[in-house]
């Protein structure tokens, strides 16, 4: 009887070791399955996040066979800004090495901006022109073609535009305030202190000075002058110049066809279909990634933050 006693318990005894092991053994695959859903939900997060910043931002190469290479410059045309020099030549690079690229379309849409890198966009056009002679580039005016943004598209084969596009603005513009009188009727007092006569050049709490604003006329009419031969070198024979073309003016699409700022009309679809005859666009426009943008967006911030303030100038 005793015996039969010690079995049952044994027996009872293994299979509560049994249920308590297979438990433990269930816990723990629910836990790794746990881990692991949630590993998979977190890296699919991030990587829309990352998606999201551009960092895994790039050109669409995915379409096989001949094709038109689209780079974009938008909004102004500045170190810092998404249609900086450094962010449209390396696009416009990319485009004209693929050997699947039959034309370039440099789609535009910018008031203007900085002289220097609308200047530097306008030689690395031109270079890319001359070694790679058999594609073409059209530029594509959507809203604005203005100042800078024109300084970059007269270097295009052809610019085709928007009938109710805004064309031209072929000048140079220095900009500031003047606070002197108000400083006086506050009773502020100008601390002004300077090694150089002209180091505090076109101060804006400074009376006027006859002799910087003469100098600051003469540097404008040359970076004008620069303008006016760029223009007058991409265009060619087809700028009809009047009193106004070089005045700063802009101009509908239509009235800057009959001027010769441009060619025709035509979307970016347009002339992909029927001009370069390649009707898929591929998308080569640099894109930043979110640690870049930051970057150089922390760095305009501690720039003007450092500079005193002034004037502005630029193409625009």
């Amino acid at each position: 009887m005793a015996d039969s006693e010690n079995r049952n318990e044994d027996w009872e005894k293994r299979v509560l070791e049994k249920l308590v092991l297979s438990s433990l053994q269930e816990q723990r695959r629910t836990r790794h399955w746990s881990v692991f859903f949630k590993s998979l939900a977190f890296i699919y997060l991030f990587a829309l996040l990352f998606y999201g910043l551009g960092w895994f931002g790039g050109s669409d190469m995915s379409i096989a066979g001949k094709h038109t290479a689209l780079v974009e410059l938008r909004g102004v045309i500045s170190p810092d800004s998404v249609s900086s020099a450094d962010n449209v030549n390396a696009g416009l690079q990319q485009a004209f090495k693929d050997e699947k690229t039959r034309g370039v379309i440099l789609r535009i849409n910018s008031p203007g901006g900085s002289p220097v890198q609308a200047g530097y966009i306008n030689d690395e056009i031109r270079r890319l022109r001359a070694e790679y002679p058999q594609i073409p580039l059209y530029a594509v005016v959507e809203d604005i073609c203005a100042s800078g943004g024109y300084y970059v598209a007269a270097a295009a084969d052809k610019i085709y535009v928007d009938k109710a596009s805004v064309v031209g603005s072929i000048g140079v513009v220095m900009n500031g305030f003047g606070f002197n009188e108000a400083m006086g009727k506050l009773g502020i007092e100008r601390r002004l202190i300077t090694a150089g006569k002209n180091k505090g050049f076109l101060d804006p709490f400074s009376p006027p000075n006859a002799e910087q604003e003469k100098y600051a006329r003469e540097m404008l009419a040359d970076v004008h002058q620069q303008f006016i031969e760029v223009v007058q070198q991409g265009r060619g024979k087809r700028l009809k110049e009047t009193p106004e073309i070089f005045s700063g003016i802009v101009w509908t699409g239509q009235k800057s066809i009959d001027l010769g700022l441009a060619d025709a009309i035509g979307s970016a679809e347009y002339v992909a279909r029927e001009i370069i005859k390649a009707e898929s666009i591929v998308d080569y426009t640099a894109r930043e990634g979110f640690a870049e943008r930051f970057a150089k967006r922390f760095g305009a911030v501690m720039a003007d933050t450092l500079i005193s303030s002034g004037g502005g100038w630029g193409l625009r």
